[in-house]
C-alpha cells in the first residue's frame, strides 16, 4: 500500500461520479505495504458520509485483474466478509485511471488487530475455513503468480545480495519445497483460490468481531494448507523484541488450526504436509521481502518490510516444523 503514482483529485472525483459513489470530498494516500497505489476516499451522496478504498495496481495488468475483483464479488456473494468492487453503469468492475487497471472497494469498519489474542485467531481460522469452501465453484483460475515457479526465477536474482548461510538456508530450502511438489501427497493436497497474504493487516475487526478480510491482489489458485500456513506464520508467533522475534505461540496456533478444522477439517495428505508448508510459506515471504529489500521500486510513503523477520520464521521452520505439527495436531506428521 504505497503510493507509486499521485492521484490528481480532479482524476478520481470524476471516477467515483462514474461509480455512483458520489462527491468527492478527501483523497489521502495510505503508507504501508509494497504492491500498489493505495488511497482512502471519502465521499457524499444522499446527505450521507461512505469511505472507500481506491486502488491502483501497478504490478498487475488488465488482463490478471478480472480473477481479483471477481473472486472478491463472489465470495461477497457467498456471505463471506470482503469488500466488493464497485461497478460502473455496465457492471464491469476493472476501471482505467491515468492509464493503468484501479478498482473501488468500500472501507471495512473497525481496525487490525497487530496484537491477537485467541479469539482473534480463532475467528480468522473459521473465517478462512469459509472462504476456502465458498470458492470451491469460482469458476475463474489463476496460479499463485508468488508460488514455486516465482521462488525459483527470483533466488538467483537475490542470492548475490546475502551472505553464506543466508544463500545456503535459501538454496537448500527451494531444494526441499521443489522436492515436495513432485510428491504424490502434495498432488493429493486439497486446492482452490487462497487469499495468500491474511497477515494481521489485512483483517478487520470491532469490538472484538471479524468485520472482514480484505487485500486480495496476492490470490490466486493454491493449496488451501498454503493459505492456512500463511496465516499460522504471521498470526501466531511473536513480533517485535528480536530475543522472541519469530517464536512459535502454540496457544494461538492451536486456536487458529482448531477453529478451522471445526469448518473444514484437514485431509490426511494436509496433516502429513503441514511441517513442509510452514516452511513453504515461510520462504515465500522472506524471499519477496529480500527482493524488495534489495530491488526496491521508488514510491513515496514507501518502507520495504525488514527480511530478517522471515528469516528467523524460516530458520526455525525448518528446525521444528515436525515437532511442531506433531503438537498441534495431536498425532505424529506424516511427511518433512
Amino acid at each position: 500500500m504505497a503510493v507509486y503514482t499521485e492521484i490528481p483529485f480532479a482524476d478520481a472525483a470524476a471516477l467515483l461520479e462514474r461509480l455512483n459513489l458520489g462527491t468527492l470530498t478527501d483523497l489521502r494516500g495510505i503508507q504501508g505495504g509494497i504492491e500498489n497505489t493505495n488511497y482512502f476516499v471519502t465521499s457524499e451522496k444522499d446527505g450521507a458520509t461512505h469511505e472507500h478504498v481506491l486502488t491502483i495496481f501497478e504490478r498487475l495488468g488488465f488482463d490478471q485483474l478480472p480473477y481479483y475483483l471477481h473472486l472478491m464479488r463472489h465470495l461477497a456473494d457467498h456471505g463471506i466478509p470482503v469488500p466488493a468492487p464497485a461497478a460502473d453503469a455496465q457492471g464491469e468492475v476493472m476501471h482505467r485511471l491515468l492509464d493503468k487497471p484501479a478498482a473501488v472497494v468500500g472501507k471495512l469498519r473497525g481496525h487490525s488487530e497487530l496484537t491477537p489474542q485467541v479469539a482473534h485467531c480463532e475467528a480468522v481460522g473459521a473465517m478462512l475455513a469459509r472462504m476456502h469452501l465458498a470458492g470451491r465453484d469460482f469458476a475463474m483460475s489463476q496460479p499463485n503468480l508468488r508460488g514455486l515457479t516465482w521462488w525459483n526465477e527470483t533466488v538467483p536474482v537475490v542470492l548475490p545480495h546475502l551472505e553464506d548461510p543466508q544463500r545456503q538456508l535459501l538454496q537448500s530450502e527451494l531444494a526441499h519445497q521443489n522436492h515436495v511438489a513432485s510428491t504424490p501427497a502434495y498432488a493429493a493436497l486439497p486446492r482452490g483460490p487462497v487469499h495468500a497474504d491474511l497477515f494481521r493487516d489485512n483483517v478487520m475487526f470491532e469490538d472484538g468481531v471479524l468485520t472482514g478480510f480484505f487485500d486480495f491482489y496476492f490470490a490466486g489458485n493454491d493449496t488451501w494448507l498454503f493459505d492456512l500456513a500463511v496465516c499460522l506464520n504471521d498470526w501466531a508467533v511473536s513480533h517485535g523484541d528480536p530475543s522472541i522475534d519469530g517464536v512459535h505461540r502454540p496457544e494461538l496456533a492451536q486456536a487458529m488450526l482448531a477453529a478451522y478444522q471445526s469448518v473444514r477439517p484437514l485431509s490426511a495428505a494436509e496433516r502429513g504436509l503441514l511441517p513442509a508448508m510452514l516452511r513453504a510459506a515461510a520462504l515465500r515471504f522472506w524471499l519477496s521481502r529480500l527482493w524488495d529489500w534489495y530491488l526496491p521500486r521508488d514510491a513515496a510513503m514507501l518502507k520495504p518490510h525488514d527480511p530478517t523477520h522471515f528469516e528467523r520464521v524460516l530458520r526455525a521452520r525448518a528446525t521444528e516444523a515436525r515437532a511442531l505439527a506433531v503438537t498441534l495436531l495431536e498425532e505424529p506428521a506424516l511427511a518433512d
